[in-house]
């Protein structure tokens, strides 16, 4: 195993050419560790399988990061751990099972490395989403997946280790498969189908593309005068879900998508017999009223803007027709 050397520059943060550890490669985890490693930086990514980017300076590491022995010295020298890891099932149960133990267990190993821990965040635990929803909002949701999540970012703050949570909106972007923009969406876009989406098709809803969620991480890793915060993520102008799916169309050169929208009590009924539908009722909330993320005073702070939307959608449907190939 080759050890990482600290490349640690004082209190200014990370310096050039650092080692990180990335856990998870996902579409944010893999993001994370591509943008990392184009930036001339050593990266570990661990995930359960050794999955993840194929890049001379990434190395891939089969590791289950629950299990404390397992992580034993592979987080020394590293100037961050980017922990991206997701449950394995969106399941209020298998969160509850599955996230809290994992982030203590790495807390508590990059604690030991003097590693800052990064998170990327969602919105679920913020509790007035009905008014758009800023750094500063409430985030104290309870109950189900919105409660663990509030659980997790309070478990954070409370820890000894240095933390900063990045929060999202729904993804978007090259890799992004079981989202409501993700495979749901693209697929019948570049097929020139119609679309049903949830709750409703033409209110505001914000949409993070994920590339833009990695820089912020990564650019928060960098200055120590951003740990211990919970940042957002640069996220354009809400679109609603008919005019993201429409501009999917656009830059593929595709017919304008018909929308349907399954309304909120025919989704509850299908859940009595579906568990996926009775985990997506629960967020039905998010669909049927605007549900608009402001990171203004994120992207200042960060000194980073989202990608164009056009620029992003191209980005996009090019990864999604590369996959067809």
């Amino acid at each position: 195993m080759p050890a990482f050397e600290s490349s640690r520059s004082g209190t200014d943060g990370p310096g050039e050419h650092a080692h990180y550890v990335v856990t998870g490669a996902g579409p944010v985890g893999w993001t994370v560790a591509e943008q990392l490693a184009g930036n001339g930086h050593r990266v570990r990514v661990l995930t359960r399988s050794g999955s993840g980017p194929e890049h001379p300076l990434i190395e891939r590491r089969a590791v289950d990061v629950s299990d404390p022995a397992l992580l034993r010295g592979l987080f020394d020298g590293a100037e961050a751990v980017f922990h991206c890891i997701h449950g394995s099932t969106y399941s209020a149960a298998v969160w509850e099972r599955e996230l809290p133990v994992a982030e203590q267990t790495v807390l508590s190993a990059a604690g030991a490395a003097g590693a800052v821990v990064v998170f990327p965040e969602s919105l679920y635990s913020y509790s007035e989403p009905g008014a758009p929803m800023s750094e500063a909002g409430p985030r104290e949701a309870q109950g189900g997946k919105r409660g663990i999540r509030t659980a997790l970012l309070k478990a954070r703050a409370a820890s000894a280790t240095d933390t900063v949570s990045v929060v999202a909106s729904d993804f978007f972007g090259p890799r992004v498969r079981g989202a409501h923009a993700g495979e749901r969406m693209l697929r019948p876009v570049l097929a020139g189908k119609s679309i049903a989406v949830i709750g409703s098709a033409d209110l505001p809803h914000s949409f993070t593309y994920v590339p833009d969620l990695a820089a912020a991480m990564i650019r928060a890793a960098a200055d120590r005068t951003l740990w211990n915060h919970v940042w957002h993520a640069p996220t354009g102008p809400a679109l609603s879900q008919r005019q993201i799916a429409e501009a999917f169309a656009a830059a593929a050169g595709t017919r304008k998508p018909r929308v349907s929208a399954l309304p909120g009590w025919a989704l509850r009924a299908m859940g009595v017999f579906s568990p996926l539908y009775r985990e997506l009722a629960e967020t039905l909330y998010q669909f049927d009223q605007p549900f608009v993320m402001d990171s203004g005073a994120s992207m200042a702070a960060l000194g980073l803007q989202p990608t164009p939307l056009k620029e992003a959608a191209a980005a996009t449907v090019a990864w999604w027709r590369d996959q067809a190939q």
